[in-house]
Parts: C-alpha cells; structure tokens; sequence
C-alpha cells in the first residue's frame, strides 16, 4: 500500500512540478531572448508556450458548463487571450506562471497536510517473523493468518492485532490512538498491530489477518478523510458567479470611461484568484490532518464542517459518559457485619456468569475474605441465585426475587435508585450491596468546554432508568435526559431534532448505538480504534477512549472552517482591491499579475495554517 501511494505521489509530483519546470524554463528562454535583442523569438515562445497551457484549460471549463459548473478559472483563460490579443506577451506568461504555480503550490500544500497519512503508510509493516517448523521465518505480512504464532523484536512494529503469548514489554500506541505513553502489555494481553515494541522480544497469537487489524483500518480511515472534497470548495463556487460579474463589470467600465483596453485586460489579470478553490480544501484537509495528530480521524470535509457548526451533541451513557467499570459503592448491611455480607454474596456469585457478579467476587478477594462452600445452587435469569451454605438457605438478586422465596423486607430500608444486589438468608433479610459506574473524571469538563465553544444543547440518551441518567446528568450538566430507551428510541429523538433544523451529533462506543451514529448528522464514535459496528456507522472515530477528544475535535472543526471562510474572503477582498486601481489605471498588466501571484500565495499560507494550532487542555 505504501509504494502504490508513492508511486501515486511520484506521478503526481512530475503532472504538477513537471508541468511548471517547463513553463518557468519557456518564460527564462523567452525573457533571455528578449534581453538579447530577440524581441520577436521570445514573443512567439510566449504565445506557443500560452497557447499550449490553455487548451486544458478552455476543455475542463466546457466540461464544467456541460455540468452546470461554473468557476473563476473563466476570468484567467479570458485575461490571457485578451493579453494575446492586445499583445501583452509578458503578462499572459506571467498568468499562466500563476495557473501552474498554484496546481504546484496545491501539490505542497496536500502533501504537507497529509503528512499523517504518509508517515503512517511508512510505519506500516510489511514483514512478519513466523513460526514456521519450529523456526521463525520472514513472510509478507498479508500471508499472516489468524492463530498464527509471531516474533516481535524490540523497535519492530506488530504487524496484526493479536495477543501476547510469552513474555512483556512496553508498547508505544501513539500512531493508533494518540496516546504518547508507552503501555505495559504481559502474557494474555492484546497489542494492536500498529504499535511499537519498546522493550523486549515477545511472542504473539494473530487473531486477525492483516487487512482486518487495527493499522490497516486506520490507514483506511485517514485515506478516505484525505481524498474527500469538502462542500466548502462548492462554497467558494457560490462566490464565483458574482464574483466573475463584478470582475467582468469592472472591466468593460474601465474600458468604456477610458477608451483604453489595456485597463480592462489589468482588471481581469488582477481578478484571476485561482487559489480562491485551491485554498479551501487545503483548510479543510489540513484541519483533518490535524485532528489525525490527536487521534481523532475525520472521515471527510462534510462531517468537519457539520461538527464546526453543531447545535446539539447528544452522549450514550454508558461508556461514554461513563468509565463502563462498575464498582461497589456501599454496603449495608442488617444484623451482620459488611464483610460477613460481603463474603456471603461472593460465595454465591462467584459462580454465578452475571455481569456484575465478577465486581462483587474481586472486591471479596481484594479484602482477602474467605467464601463459603455452596451446594444445591440454582441461578434464575434476571432474578438472583439461591444456593445453601451450611445448612441455610441464601437468596441474593434483586428485591422482587427475594420478597418472592419469602424474605421480610424491613421498613427502614430506603429506595435505592442505584444498581444493587440484596441478600437474605433463610427468609432474613441480610442487606445491600450498591453498585455504579463511575462517571469519566472528565466529563464535566468536557461538557464546560463544548458550552464554550457555542453546543449549549446536550443530550443524555440511554436504556438505563432514569434516577441513573438523571443522577450523572446532574453531575456533569446535561439538562436533556431521555432514558429507558430502546436503539429504536434513540433513532426517532435524533430524527426529531433534524427535522426542527438543528444540527446534531451523536457520541457512542457499542454496537447498539451504530444505528443512531449514522442517523445523526455528525456520529462520533469514542475508543473504537476503527473496527466495530459503532466506527463504520460514524463520521468521526476517535481512537483513544477519552472523551476530552471530542471537545477536540469541535475545537479544531471550528478552526478549520474559520480558517477556510478567511482564506475565501481574504483571496476575494484582495482582489477586488487591486481590481479598483487596475481600473484606475494604476496597475499595468503584467504587475498586476505579479501582484496577484503574491495574493494566491498568502492566500494558501494563511489556509495552511489549520494545520497547525495548540489545543487547549481540559
């Protein structure tokens, strides 16, 4: 992959850089002629030289009116046809100097922007140590399958997301997920292909294939975010047709009120902002380059300019707004001591496949409790599990399960809104073990920072009860809370805020919230490191599971687009100033060229400039 995207560069490089070699060695011969006494030779190396260059120009401006396209490259092939006509060589060079400088400037331009990509294609491995008869061979890294058994030496990239077998080591992420500490991974871990070894050999078990790992979907990602043409170029389009009136209109008032046609060709020379288009996707691809630093991948130009102006960002719950861990918050207990409760618990749970039956089994062990033999257990879906330790009947579950196996329930005992599991032993009611998951510790800030950046609209939408979402939406200030909802549901609120007009995004990291993802106008999924359900369906992946990124990525959409309206405006109001004193006669035609080859290039500086920028910390 990473020699067809430089072979694709290389051809690329010599159409753009090859083409204005020869037209800047045609304007030296012809400027050497000229300052030789050749005065006719070098007119006529002119007007070859220029007669060459407009005939692509002349066909991709048919092709585009056969499309209903309009675009100001019209004002460039007409000023260099009148300069031509009206025998102002020197200018129609200079013209057509500015056209291919400005495709050479694009070239530089893209390439720079899309450094992210590059340097990711040069990092991709290609190489795989595999095990192979006892002995580690060198194979192609597509010939990698899974449960093959690999060797990755210190420095080497891991060629395939697979897991740790023998030995431990550091490994540097930061090209999957932005993260830049390295990470201690052991036996039994899983290590991303794309990462770095830091520190020691260690053998590995693929479990994908090389086109269905991590790298190779990120690559994916980015490539598609770099290619994509964003609507602001049809925004700079809707500029064109006015613009090129006011240009033309000029003109023909300069060339009426003077008599002279010389001023109406300097007003069209001074009017040709080719960078005008060339400019705004460099904005808008640079801004995604620069959101690709932070390990935040953009899919295309209309999902950054959609996030610069969100009105509304709606979070899944869990795992987005929380850390997806539930931990035991408070034990109660009635006639016993906590770690009696505790133990008692654990004893059932510990067989027990429950999802939180591991949280109340580990805390047990932390406390270095002793649990209980258990005999004759028995666990009922979505109620609790009965079992006899030593005799005695135990019950634990939920509040219903025990009142039905005929447990008394104390009076004193408060409505619990959080997650809990009560226990009873022989009708006895015992006490309860509360459970949460923890907010993210940056959430609230997160919140304060996209507030700021003008999304005052948040939403919380989730299939948890709502004492649970109202709880952390007070926490962290969502004020929009929707709860015990179905995929369904999420799907018709989202819908409801399109159709008033909002604008509104979506953050998830599961597969149940792929379907509201793609539905919303702007699906940002959190931590999905570009394989699941939820990153396919989004718009914006953001590869390291923090939620600070969002806040990120909004920050940098809002950038880029400002950066992009400026470069528009600034190409514009710079050449309509210099329109004024060319019509004034002020400017002749081929300064005025020049004058506007200084504009096109200011005019792309200023748009490269959202590739770079500091983001503020939360």
């Amino acid at each position: 992959m990473y020699n067809n995207y430089m072979i694709n560069l290389k051809n690329s490089f010599i159409k753009n850089y090859g083409w204005l070699s020869f037209v800047s060695l045609g304007l030296a011969i012809s400027f050497s002629l000229y300052l030789t006494g050749y005065v006719r030779a070098s007119e006529w190396i002119l007007i070859v030289l220029c007669g060459i260059g407009i005939i692509p120009e002349i066909v991709s401006i048919v092709k585009d009116l056969l499309s209903k396209k309009f675009g100001v490259d019209l004002i460039a092939v007409v000023a260099i046809l009148a300069s031509l006509v009206l025998k102002e060589y020197a200018a129609a060079g200079v013209i057509l100097l500015m056209f291919t400088g400005g495709a050479a400037l694009e070239q530089y331009a893209k390439a720079r922007a899309q450094k992210e990509l590059s340097s990711l294609l040069r990092r991709a491995p290609r190489i795989a140590h595999v095990l192979r008869g006892g002995d580690f061979i060198n194979v192609s890294v597509d010939k990698v399958e899974p449960r093959d058994v690999l060797l990755v030496k210190p420095g080497e990239t891991v060629p395939v997301d697979a897991v740790i077998i023998k030995g431990q080591s550091s490994f540097d992420e930061s090209a999957i997920t932005g993260e830049s500490m390295p990470l201690d991974k052991k036996k039994n871990d899983e290590i991303l292909s794309g990462t770095i070894n830091q520190d020691s050999p260690v053998e590995i078990r693929a479990l994908r294939s090389s086109a269905k790992s991590q790298y190779e979907q990120i690559v994916l990602l980015v490539k598609s975010a770099a290619s994509s043409k964003s609507p602001m170029v049809r925004l700079a389009d809707a500029y064109s047709i006015p613009f090129t009136l006011i240009a033309f209109g000029l003109s023909a008032a300069a060339w009426l009120l003077s008599g002279d046609p010389i001023r109406a060709l300097s007003v069209l020379v001074v009017a040709t902002p080719c960078p005008l288009l060339i400019a705004t996707p460099v904005a808008i691809v640079s801004g995604m380059s620069r959101a690709a630093r932070d390990g935040i991948i953009i899919k295309d130009g209309v999902s950054l300019e959609k996030l610069a102006i969100l009105q509304a960002l709606a979070f899944d719950k869990t795992g987005t707004l929380t850390q997806n861990k539930p931990t035991i918050t408070a034990i109660t207990p009635y006639g016993i001591t906590k770690k009696q409760l505790l133990s008692l618990a654990a004893s059932l749970e510990v067989e027990s496949t429950h999802a939180l039956a591991g949280i109340v089994v580990n805390e047990a062990r932390r406390q270095k409790l002793k649990l209980h033999k258990t005999t004759q257990l028995h666990e009922i879906l979505g109620g609790g599990i009965r079992a006899v330790v030593n005799a005695d009947d135990v019950y634990i579950g939920k509040l219903d399960f025990l009142k039905n196996n005929g447990t008394t329930i104390p009076a004193s005992l408060k409505n619990i809104e959080a997650t809990a599991i009560y226990v009873a032993r022989n009708k006895k009611f015992l006490g309860v073990i509360e459970l949460s998951d923890p907010v993210r510790t940056n959430a609230s800030s997160t919140l304060s920072k996209l507030r700021s950046l003008g999304i005052t609209k948040t939403l919380i939408l989730t299939g948890d009860k709502l004492s649970v979402a109202r709880t952390i939406a007070q926490k962290i200030g969502i004020t929009d809370i929707h709860a015990s909802l179905l995929p369904a549901d999420k799907l018709d609120i989202i819908k409801d805020h399109s159709k008033r007009g909002e604008v509104i995004g979506m953050v998830g990291d599961g597969v149940n919230d792929a379907p509201v993802l793609a539905a919303s106008d702007v699906g940002i999924a959190l931590g999905a490191k570009g394989s699941t359900a939820a990153s396919e369906s989004a718009d914006v992946v953001i590869m390291l599971d923090d939620i600070s990124r969002v806040a990120d990525a909004v920050s940098i959409a809002k950038r880029s687009v400002n950066i992009a309206k400026q470069s528009i405006f600034i190409g514009i109001g710079l050449s309509i100033i210099l329109m004024i004193f060319a019509s004034l006669g002020d400017i002749s035609p081929l300064y005025g060229a020049l004058l506007q080859e200084l504009v096109d290039v200011a005019v792309i500086i200023n748009a490269l400039r959202a590739h770079g920028g500091k983001i503020a910390k939360l």
